[in-house]
């Protein structure tokens, strides 16, 4: 689609802050108002969308996209949503460990253990941690009290979450990054752990080069978008 605007901006109105397209408020794609409770994630979509030149490439604008998720799909699933999201505490990526070589299996102990340590002294949710690809099963306790975690996020949070923990195949890294004990690049730094390490023994083509740039690129924007979010909140 070619850039049919002049001007991307912020608009207040009762319901909180419009995202607005030479004036008029943008609709998702599901035809529903982008109207915003915090300011200044609403203020960083529309500079996503100012930013478009000539063709409108949806691919480049990741808070756009997040926020009309949540707004159009998990404002209207949510249970689903929370549902979907807390089963990975069931198959958390940390807990899942190499047992050779001895180099990876420290690393895989250096960057995921103390996450897991957070995870049971933040939420009270001790997980178990294997080796291999067996699964195991985890304390009911631990996945119980990680649900509700998930089922008391707001819709925006939420929508965050469950995008990252499908993303880097872990719901304590999304929820480390919710909570701010970790930034973007750590939390990618560790979903992507595995294959940087083959990456570095064996080499990466291009196409594979690109796809883990990609993943960095998401995970980095997830926290953006949870980051403004809060920001929004606290003015």
């Amino acid at each position: 689609m070619k850039v049919f605007y002049t001007s991307a901006g912020v608009a207040s109105t009762p319901d909180g802050f419009a995202v607005t397209l030479d004036g008029k408020t943008l609709k998702t794609p599901g035809k529903r108002p982008m109207v915003l409770e915090s300011l200044p994630l609403a203020e960083a979509i529309a500079d996503e969308w100012q930013a478009q030149q000539g063709e409108i490439k949806p691919a480049s604008m990741q808070l756009m996209k997040l926020a009309a998720t949540a707004i159009d799909r998990v404002s209207t699933r949510r249970a689903e949503v929370i549902a979907g999201t807390a089963a990975y505490a069931d198959s958390d990526l940390l807990c899942y460990r190499a047992e050779l070589p001895d180099e990876l299996v420290a690393l895989q102990a250096g960057a995921w253990q103390p996450l897991l340590d957070w995870a049971t002294l933040r939420f009270d949710a001790p997980l178990l941690v294997t080796q291999g690809i067996v699964a195991i099963a985890q304390p009911e306790a631990s996945t119980r009290a990680l649900a509700n975690v998930v089922a008391a996020l707001d819709l925006f949070d939420l929508t965050a979450v469950a995008d990252l923990t499908g993303l880097m195949g872990s719901l304590v890294l999304a929820l480390a990054l919710w909570d701010q004990k970790i930034d973007g690049k750590t939390a990618a730094d560790a979903a992507l752990l595995d294959e940087v390490f083959q990456a570095e023994r064996w080499g990466v083509d291009d196409e594979a080069a690109e796809r883990l740039a990609a993943i960095r690129a998401e995970i980095r924007d997830g926290d953006r978008f949870m980051v403004l979010h809060r920001a929004g909140r606290e003015q």
